[in-house]
């Protein structure tokens, strides 16, 4: 039995992964009933923590994993990756020897080139391998803190572009998707956020997604966008997290990014993952 600390938190128990990202949960089982005081206090914990990783859990039905990312608001639907049999709200994470690309294998806010990027993302793994596969996030709360006075005055009046045609477009072929005539996304976001709920400012921009900043010249542009990946991917700011069979990870797109590093070929990770709709960045 893990022991654990409770933080406040009445209806599960919370670890902190690390001082400043990321919480281990105990205690609620989400393949079952969630009740309104454990989801009250998960709700807390995915605000405090930023990530929540919910350990000792069993797979969750399909059915169950959508209910549960409904609790938090309307489901996302990608616009590119291929989804689950019967159940279009999940996006099917796998990757084996077969594979040519991995999911996320760029640091990255889900689907930030949306006009209104996700809130949260919820991945359960189900296979995994021996070794390796782990998942690596990095919070953008700190990242902002961490600029000196003068970057923040120079970034508080900038937007950025995020595009994904140079990502998606052929991306999942060798999983059957078709996307000739597809029309991929791309949006103008300010470089600093404000959290909608928490209040705090966050970097918000990945080198994914993030193709300019607008009211710069090209070079200056390059320049500027080259220093913050930097300083956003910053070891200082980053967490890494090693998946058990049946772990979900629940991370908030608004204030930190995520990686998953593909360090495992030939061998398979698969899991499921909904997405949760977010609201336009301000």
């Amino acid at each position: 039995m893990v022991k654990v600390r409770d933080y406040n938190y009445e209806f599960i128990s919370v670890r902190p992964f690390a001082p400043n990202l990321g919480a281990e949960v105990y205690g609620v089982d989400l393949s079952g009933s969630i009740s309104e005081e454990q989801f009250a206090d998960i709700y807390k914990a995915f605000l405090d923590h930023q990530v929540l990783f919910f350990k000792d859990q069993k797979e969750i039905p399909p059915d169950r994993h959508i209910a549960f990312g409904k609790r938090f608001g309307e489901l996302h639907f990608h616009p590119a990756a291929p989804t689950m049999k019967g159940y279009p709200e999940i996006f099917e994470i796998h990757a084996d020897k077969n594979s040519k690309v991995a999911n996320g294998e760029f640091w990255h806010s889900d689907v930030s080139c949306d006009e209104e990027p996700p809130l949260g993302t919820m991945l359960q793994i189900h296979i995994a391998p021996d070794c390796g596969g782990d998942t690596m996030f990095s919070d953008m709360y700190s990242a902002y803190n961490t600029l000196s006075e003068p970057i923040k005055n120079l970034l508080g009046g900038l937007s950025a572009t995020h595009e994904s045609e140079h990502l998606y477009r052929g991306r999942y072929v060798d999983r059957g998707i078709n996307d000739k005539d597809t029309i991929y996304p791309q949006a103008v976001h300010p470089i600093i956020r404000t959290h909608p709920e928490t209040g705090k400012k966050a970097l918000f921009v990945n080198r994914t997604f993030t193709t300019r900043i607008n009211e710069l010249s090209p070079s200056e542009s390059d320049r500027i966008l080259d220093l913050l990946f930097a300083h956003a991917e910053h070891i200082d700011h980053q967490i890494r997290f090693r998946w058990s069979i049946n772990d979900m990870a629940f991370w908030d797109n608004r204030c930190c990014m995520h990686r998953a590093i593909w360090d495992y070929w030939p061998e398979e990770r698969k899991g499921r993952r909904v997405t949760i709709k977010g609201d336009r960045p301000q």
